[in-house]
């Protein structure tokens, strides 16, 4: 196991106690984790690769994946290619004449298209079987988790490119700050898989972070459109805790929450949202990947473990973003008890419940769901098959 401490020693009154990383590494590294590094000011403060982790393995980031798109987009909106707020039909052309006509680019990164997804879990379709998914949901209604979308994005950059989304990524973003991939996965059409492909190293999913602290700048250079950087971290109604492809530690409807994956056991962010610096955000993937940064503390942090094969099956190894952040935050050898998780009955309907934080909130009444007919499709998506990859979250 290699650990790497930088300590800034200062008198006691003068300053705050200093985190302690080393529980958060402890922490980690008993539920599978093989890397934990945080950056503080641009400086590696702390570096820990258990469990046979090292700081040259890249590993996948499963879900952490979804949130390149979204940087991608920015890049896009910088060089012309497309607006947040332009249809999707108007590259995609087959979709004009349906009700898929209407969604934007927005509502496709922000997983509010009201696309279908696929039924199986981990079921990530190719290019051209998920521009002929059907709606789900009028677009823009409601929150919806899943691969389609990212997918259908890739066409469409495929198609306003006519060339190769992941080049374009690299050549616009990555390669100029310095991020390597170790690998990304492509399908059998030989497309980059953008809802979980990539496999990265800790310090690698690192420079993402500090991209971000940076607003989109690199050595001075806008790399991508700060307007639409910007717009990158604003939450939608259907869900304030989602931004445009990026995951947002926002409070939001206990119900809710206790419907929507993977809000609904994936991750806890939500339960205690002022656990968290203010301005948090973060990149999420199956078997607890996270990529955390915020630019109020000037922090990147990147957790990665194995068992995304675990979480396919549903186990989630009783990981908490709550009790990690408290660990991260916690003086020296104060290990703060794990907070009570907020519990919802699915069926409560119109009443008042206490947060274990504090303060009363209204479940809303349970309303039975309304789904569209689906469109009528001169081909079946399931014609042809998507790559099993795994959860996709």
């Amino acid at each position: 196991m290699k650990r790497v401490l930088a300590l800034v020693f200062a008198f006691a009154w003068a300053a705050p106690a200093l985190a302690d990383y080393e529980a958060a590494a402890t922490y980690s590294a008993g539920l599978r984790g093989i890397s934990l590094l945080v950056i503080e000011d641009g400086e590696v403060v702390f570096e820990d690769y258990p469990n046979e982790g090292a700081a040259d393995r890249a590993h996948a980031l499963a879900s952490g994946t979804k949130s390149f798109a979204g940087i991608m987009a920015a890049a896009a909106v910088q060089d012309g290619l497309l607006s947040l707020d332009e249809r999707v039909s108007d590259t995609i052309t087959e979709w004009q004449g349906s009700r898929r006509e209407e969604i934007t680019v927005r509502q496709l990164l922000t997983l509010t298209s009201g696309l279908r997804n696929p039924q199986q879990r981990g079921q990530i379709p190719v290019y051209t079987v998920a521009i002929r998914m059907t709606l789900r949901r009028a677009p823009g209604a409601a929150f919806e988790y899943g691969p389609v979308p990212f997918q259908v994005f890739g066409e469409l950059m495929r198609r306003k490119l006519d060339g190769d989304p992941l080049d374009y990524l690299k050549t616009r973003v990555l390669d100029p700050i310095g991020l390597e991939v170790g690998h990304w996965r492509r399908d059998r059409q030989n497309n980059p898989m953008l809802p979980a492909g990539a496999r990265l190293t800790a310090r690698n999913w690192a420079r993402l972070g500090e991209f971000l602290l940076a607003r989109g700048e690199w050595n001075g250079e806008p790399l991508v459109s700060r307007e639409a950087f910007d717009e990158l971290f604003v939450g939608t109604p259907a869900n304030p805790a989602y931004g445009l492809t990026w995951w947002l530690v926002e409070p939001v409807d206990p119900l809710f929450a206790s419907e929507t994956p993977p809000l609904d056991g994936q991750t806890d962010f939500w339960h205690y949202p002022e656990v968290f610096p203010g301005d948090m955000v973060l990149a999420a993937g199956a078997g607890n990947q996270r990529l955390y940064v915020s630019w109020e503390r000037n922090m990147v942090v990147v957790r990665q473990a194995e068992g995304i094969l675990g979480a396919m099956l549903g186990r989630n190894l009783s990981w908490s973003d709550v009790q990690f952040w408290r660990l991260m935050d916690a003086p020296p050898g104060e290990i703060p008890e794990p907070l009570p998780p907020i519990e919802v009955a699915p069926q409560a309907t119109g009443v008042m419940i206490e947060l274990p934080s504090g303060g009363l909130v209204q479940l809303p009444p349970v309303a039975s769901e309304t789904l569209e007919a689906p469109e009528a499709n001169t081909e079946d998506p399931e014609d042809e098959e998507g790559e099993f990859v795994g959860p996709t979250f």
